[in-house]
């Protein structure tokens, strides 16, 4: 039997109408769709493509067994996931090697800071695995606060607010336009990195980039808390003709 194709189809920011219009067919015509979600939630990537499934598609949750529950530095912490992917893998090995197509809702692209790409690494050589990609978030929201975000030879570096705060007084201190994610729990860690490196006034807080509750305002109005979807831009000024 000539096995089915596991396919990550990435989704975009938020909004359907971001979605490629390639990723937009393999969903509607899944037979089985995998998707990630917190245990007792109806997981994000789920949400985004609600009314776009066939009737009698097969979904798939694969809920995470821990996200902030301990530390990510914990063994332990690992030690889930690890086996959280393998069974997930299993879950997916099985639809392909039965000859069915499965599809892989991943939120912005499949290969940019995503869950599904330790699926793809451990599908790799047992059956077949492909990747549609996404509009990231941080592009949706760069493009809400309506300015260019590099210009010219301008680097841009993104972070994750997990780094350690020295590290990031680094790279934001060096740098010509900036993103940060992963904010959450690091926002004052965040707040005070960017505080020394001196480029607090440049920055943007975006929230829910590209979906309907999308707010945009200076990282300087910014409290003591942000939402999961947050993103921080500081935009290039580079070479321009």
């Amino acid at each position: 039997m000539t096995p089915g194709t596991i396919h990550g189809v990435g989704l975009g920011p938020g909004s359907q109408d971001l979605m490629s219009v390639r990723a937009d067919r393999l969903i509607r015509g899944a037979t089985h769709v995998a998707y990630f979600r917190k245990k007792g939630r109806r997981g994000h990537a789920r949400s985004i493509v609600e009314g776009l499934l066939a009737p009698d598609a097969i979904e798939i949750p694969l809920e995470y067994p821990v996200t902030t529950e301990i530390p990510f530095d914990d063994p332990l912490y690992n030690e889930l996931l690890a086996a959280f992917y393998e069974n997930s893998v299993a879950q997916l090995r099985e639809i392909a090697e039965a000859g069915c197509d499965a599809v892989v809702l991943c939120e912005g692209d499949p290969f940019f800071y995503g869950s599904f790409m330790h699926l793809y690494t451990r599908l790799q050589g047992r059956v077949p695995v492909a990747v549609v990609p996404g509009i990231t978030g941080m592009s949706a929201a760069w493009t809400a606060t309506g300015q260019p975000v590099t210009w010219g030879d301008d680097i841009m570096t993104v972070l994750m607010g997990t780094l350690p705060e020295a590290m990031l007084v680094e790279h934001i201190a060096r740098t010509d336009a900036l993103v940060v994610m992963k904010i959450g729990r690091n926002l004052a860690k965040l707040q005070r990195a960017l505080a020394e490196a001196g480029r607090e006034q440049e920055a943007w807080l975006i929230e829910y980039a590209a979906m309907p509750q999308q707010r945009i305002r200076p990282f300087r109005e910014v409290g003591d808390s942000v939402p999961y979807f947050s993103i921080v831009v500081i935009h290039g000024n580079g070479r321009r003709p």
